[in-house]
């Protein structure tokens, strides 16, 4: 059987890493921009800050204790990803495409948990004004914080014939997502088991 060549430790490192970069890159904008300021660095890039107090896309689950729900649900789901990047390392002598797509998925999964838990206590409101770290009015309680976004790719704005069916004729943005480098990670990760999984999940001859 052909030996991966990512440890365990270094799978760690890893994830600590892609962690690191996010949590920067979101305080940053966050104790910089106000909710909803922008800066275009090209004009099919820029950085528009906004919070997301749900899933992937801005869906929420409705409720009082949706947002508390959400939050348990990653935590337990990161516990998972965790089981399965140790077990794929240390018994089962995984593929390196298997290994590193879970790095990206459980290092983008804790960042947005990280958001989720403590940044309703850290951060007071960044309506109308930049919001402060550790502040004495926070803007939320624990497992109910806001996950920062920044990243904003509108290649191409305009209005689409109006023969294409069901949007023709109407104003439309692609790409329109706003995401943060725990979503490229998440995203990264599942692309790899998507259109490597022969190699990500190899058979045994």
């Amino acid at each position: 059987m052909k030996q991966n060549f990512i440890s365990l430790r270094l799978a760690y490192l890893l994830v600590i890493l892609i962690l690191i970069i996010d949590q920067l890159s979101k305080i940053y904008i966050k104790t910089n921009f106000v909710l909803g300021e922008e800066v275009e660095v090209f004009s099919w890039f820029k950085i528009y800050f906004i919070e997301n107090e749900g899933m992937a896309w801005g869906t929420k689950i409705p409720g009082e204790y949706g947002k508390l729900f959400l939050t348990l649900f990653r935590l337990v789901a990161v516990a998972g990803i965790g089981y399965w990047l140790w077990d794929s390392i240390t018994r089962k002598n995984s593929s390196n495409y298997l290994i590193v797509a879970i790095i990206l998925i459980m290092a983008g999964a804790f960042g947005n948990i990280i958001d989720s838990v403590f940044y309703g206590i850290f951060f007071d409101d960044s309506q109308q004004n930049v919001a402060t770290m550790f502040s004495n009015q926070p803007y939320g309680t624990w497992f109910h914080g806001k996950v920062v976004d920044m990243f904003y790719f509108p290649i191409w704005q305009g209005n689409l014939p109006s023969w294409i069916p069901f949007w023709g004729g109407k104003e439309f943005t692609f790409f329109n997502a706003i995401f943060n480098v725990a979503d490229v990670a998440i995203s990264t990760g599942v692309g790899i088991l998507l259109f490597f999984n022969a190699k990500a999940f190899p058979t045994q001859n």
